[in-house]
């Protein structure tokens, strides 16, 4: 071994020098110039109030630069099949690394994406069954509910030399249930909602919306076809006849001289309001559609999505359905007691992954659960997984609040694993709002002071010390802890749930208190949604919001969501005397340069597309003709370009007074959105805005019962004291609250807590405590318990 001679220290080496991420004047979406200096191989954290520029500067700017650059190290073919991005709006990036960003992104809702193929561990059970499994029944397609058999068999040709003809077979055995096609699930449509039997078509049987019995396209066409019987009650029909009536192939006929084409009522109904979006139809509508579609569990595989030949395939007695139907912490159990040397390697590499599942606290999912039916938490922890053993360094990991979903019990796991990721000596950025979080970081950037217009700059740089000193909001708010409510509201009655056992709920009873502020807890997977979302009749007079993603393009704003477009643009008409629909970007009053967009796109093949400001209505959106009419003293651009509080003032007194516009603003402001610009696109909204946007537009429905699921989620510490504030004035108004959160001051400011556990997925799905804050912090009998009293200092 050599030794060294030199006793002097070295010169640092060039290479040595790039320890810190640069970022010059970053102006992407309400960044302010931002010039900061983060250091790489640590854990830095970034706070701010929501909408204060967080997520422009981690996500919009650095991750986005940095996937940008790798994506032009290939070649321009390849580039032609990636996304395209643009580069952010700043001046000097310099000192970057390869980002990996695990955001919140909900996985896609396709009905074949589970958890097993989201996260390979399928692919891998399938090599196994396909080489241990018996019988055997073929390759690794054979156990996929995505591949369906085929079986051709003909004559082909083969241009080579001398042309020959040849007799080709092929077969391909597939895993899919032929019923379900590998769903899981089968529509049925319950005929019931369709039609009353006891009556005729002429007595006026149908009960479909928009069906009148003077409509020869819809009921006239059945009563003339000459097929049935108009006057004879329907459940007196023929077998014929009903076999016509309900399924007949489309057939022309003549009605009272008209050609049209008869065809039978169920083909008729899938294709005039079943192959439609649900989300596009007017209410009436779609509740007729969720009365008479009703999904069942295919009888022929039980849900399993599998074919028979790939469930009678077995390992050990269990067949690959019994295995992603387990528990992944029983099921990383079996696979260790496997031993078999011809199929070591896969082993290892399986056990590995279905080892991460539980280490990152995903032990109680199962492999077979859909992937849209995860919550944005669980989403995000699911997409860590394949990051979690990785030998890569020096990579710059991105994340976006991962603690969302996670119970305090849970933060302290979430916390050593990103500690981890920072100690293999990588760069760590995450976002986020939770105390206990931000606690770890090495380095913490709080950006604001406000949202929106009002943030984008940077309040405070350095340690989490400096930043409880500093008097930022963040620094403010930063140990605020709120106290156990001394008195609690007495209920008005209650709900009851009896005999719940929707996933793993223990066949639960439960009376949940109306008329006050209930809370419902327990670690992740412990069944909280479970109970709420599948116990509680989602039918009138309930109010759910939850986590799914908003719909709606980078055209839909704040002001088109809620509908508070509408009262605006009747009010310029009515003051102008022309048209509404002037007023509309998407509508007649479009600037016709760009079509309402405000900026033009140009796509420029493998290269990052364009947008530019459009010349003619200078990314105002509407035609010069339309900006001359006037509400107060301001055309519809600049009611758009306006922030909701100032909407408010706007359309609340003098000349623009609207009451139907300024109800809508309230209860945007009452949310904590009064600083969202009404022209906002949507797609520039963050999660936590997203769920408080629909909040707001849900809260002027007729409901008596409001379910809201995490409603924190992306707040900061600062607004959870508002949000507190706006749901107890919903119960002051004498609605009734659910709510599902981890939030201790949400727990602490409840009238009554039902907590679930006492672990997740089998080990949870039971009541462990029922009654008020103070006697769960007083018994400390669960995990909850411990936590809020260790939160509220008792």
């Amino acid at each position: 071994m050599a030794t060294r001679t030199d006793t002097q220290s070295p010169a640092l080496h060039a290479a040595d020098s790039h320890e810190l991420i640069r970022v010059h004047g970053a102006r992407e979406n309400n960044l302010k110039d931002v010039s900061i200096e983060i250091p790489k191989r640590r854990l830095t954290v970034f706070t701010g109030v929501s909408g204060s520029g967080k997520s422009s500067l981690v996500f919009d700017t650095i991750a986005a630069e940095s996937q940008r650059l790798i994506n032009e190290t290939y070649s321009a073919f390849v580039q032609g099949f990636m996304p395209t991005l643009a580069r952010p709006e700043v001046d000097v990036l310099d000192g970057l690394t390869t980002a990996i960003i695990v955001d919140q992104q909900r996985m896609g809702a396709d009905p074949r994406s589970t958890v097993g193929t989201a996260t390979d561990a399928n692919a891998m059970l399938r090599i196994l069954f396909s080489r241990l499994g018996q019988p055997h029944i073929g390759p690794p397609s054979a156990y996929s509910f995505n591949t369906a058999s085929v079986r051709a068999s003909g004559a082909i040709t083969v241009e080579r030399g001398n042309k020959k003809t040849v007799k080709a077979t092929f077969n391909r055995t597939g895993g899919m249930c032929t019923h379900c096609e590998g769903r899981g699930k089968v529509s049925d449509i319950d005929l019931t909602q369709l039609y009353d039997d006891s009556k005729s078509i002429a007595e006026g049987a149908f009960t479909i919306p928009g069906w009148k019995s003077d409509n020869v396209w819809t009921v006239g066409i059945y009563a003339e076809s000459g097929f049935l019987d108009p006057n004879k009650p329907i459940r007196r029909f023929t077998k014929k006849e009903m076999q016509d009536f309900l399924y007949r192939e489309p057939t022309k006929v003549k009605v009272n001289g008209v050609n049209l084409t008869y065809e039978g009522l169920i083909p008729k109904i899938q294709k005039s309001f079943l192959s439609k979006d649900k989300e596009a139809m007017q209410p009436h509508i779609r509740a007729f559609v969720e009365r008479a579609v009703t999904f069942t569990t295919c009888p022929e595989c039980d849900g399993t999505r599998l074919s028979e030949g790939a469930r009678s395939s077995k390992i050990k007695g269990i067949s690959i359905a019994d295995a992603c139907a387990m528990e992944i912490r029983d099921l990383a159990e079996w696979v260790r007691g496997l031993k078999e040397p011809s199929v070591a390697p896969l082993l290892t590499a399986l056990q590995h992954t279905l080892e991460s599942f539980v280490e990152i606290g995903l032990g109680y999912l199962g492999l077979d659960r859909p992937a849209g039916t995860l919550s944005g938490g669980e989403a995000q922890r699911v997409k860590m997984i394949r990051h979690l053993g990785s030998s890569l360094t020096d990579v710059t990991y991105v994340f976006d609040e991962p603690t969302i979903g996670l119970h305090p019990h849970d933060i302290q796991r979430m916390n050593d694993l990103l500690l981890r990721l920072r100690d293999k000596g990588n760069t760590v950025l995450v976002v986020e709002h939770k105390p206990e979080a931000i606690a770890i970081a090495d380095h913490v950037v709080d950006l604001g002071p406000g949202a929106g217009t009002e943030g984008g700059t940077v309040c405070f740089e350095g340690t989490i010390e400096g930043l409880r000193a500093s008097g930022t909001v963040t620094g403010r708010h930063l140990d605020d802890r709120a106290a156990v409510k001394a008195t609690v509201r007495k209920p008005t009655g209650t709900l009851e749930i009896r005999g719940a056992t929707a996933n793993n709920l223990h066949n639960v009873d439960v009376d949940i208190p109306l008329g006050v502020l209930t809370v419902v807890t327990g670690v992740a997977g412990s069944g909280k949604s479970s109970l709420v979302h599948g116990s509680i009749p989602a039918g009138e007079g309930v109010v759910s919001v939850d986590q799914s993603a908003i719909k709606g393009s980078r055209r839909s704003n704040p002001a088109t969501y809620t509908g508070l477009l509408d009262p605006i643009r009747k009010a310029f008409a009515k003051v102008n005397g022309v048209k509404p629909a002037l007023f509309s970007a998407n509508s007649e009053g479009a600037c016709p340069t760009c079509n309402g967009a405000g900026v033009i796109y140009t796509d420029l093949a493998m290269m990052a597309g364009v947008a530019s400001p459009c010349e003619d209505c200078e990314g105002k959106r509407f035609q010069a003709s339309v900006l001359e009419y006037h509400l107060g003293g301001r055309d519809i651009s600049e009611v758009l370009a306006m922030s909701v509080t100032e909407a408010e003032e706007f359309f609340g007194a003098g000349e623009a007074r609207t009451p139907a516009a300024h109800k809508i603003l309230e209860r945007l402001a009452d949310v904590g959105l009064g600083y969202l610009s009404l022209g906002q696109p949507l797609t520039t909204l963050s999660g936590g805005e997203r769920q408080r946007l629909k909040l707001a537009t849900h809260m002027s429905e007729k409901g008596g019962v409001y379910v809201l699921d995490e409603p924190t989620t992306g707040l900061h510490l600062a607004d959870v004291e508002h949000l507190l504030g706006l749901l107890d004035r919903l119960v002051d108004t004498g609605k009734s609250v659910i709510v599902i959160e981890h939030h201790q001051a949400v727990m602490a400011h409840a009238d009554w807590i039902i907590d679930l556990g006492p672990g997740a997925g089998h080990d949870g799905g039971r009541i462990v405590f029922e009654g008020t804050p103070a006697d769960l912090v007083a018994a400390r009998s669960t995990l909850t318990g411990e936590h809020l009293a260790a939160y509220v200092g008792s």
